[in-house]
């Protein structure tokens, strides 16, 4: 992912500017790196390797989101609709 559009993101979904560890910017940029990651499966559909990175990826968001929505259920659901994942 490259740096400009990780900074959007932590733009977009941080509390304050140099927020990178809360989990609504940690879902955000897990988000990206998946979608790029399917992006690349589809391409390339024998990467065993690629997959099973972007098998941990959607584990370790599905973990951040679960403390997301036990945590704050509003930001669990305006993340959601922002990130247009489906729940």
């Amino acid at each position: 992912m490259k740096r400009d559009k990780k900074k959007k993101l932590i733009a977009k979904h941080g509390i304050h500017e140099k927020d990178t560890g809360s989990s609504q910017v940690q879902v955000a940029v897990l988000t990206e790196r998946i979608n790029e990651l399917s992006k690349h499966l589809e391409q390339h559909p024998k990467d065993d390797h690629s997959r099973r990175g972007l098998l941990g990826l959607v584990g370790a968001r599905r973990k951040h989101l679960n403390y997301l929505r036990l945590k704050d259920k509003d930001q669990y659901e305006k993340l959601l609709k922002d990130l247009k994942l489906r729940k």
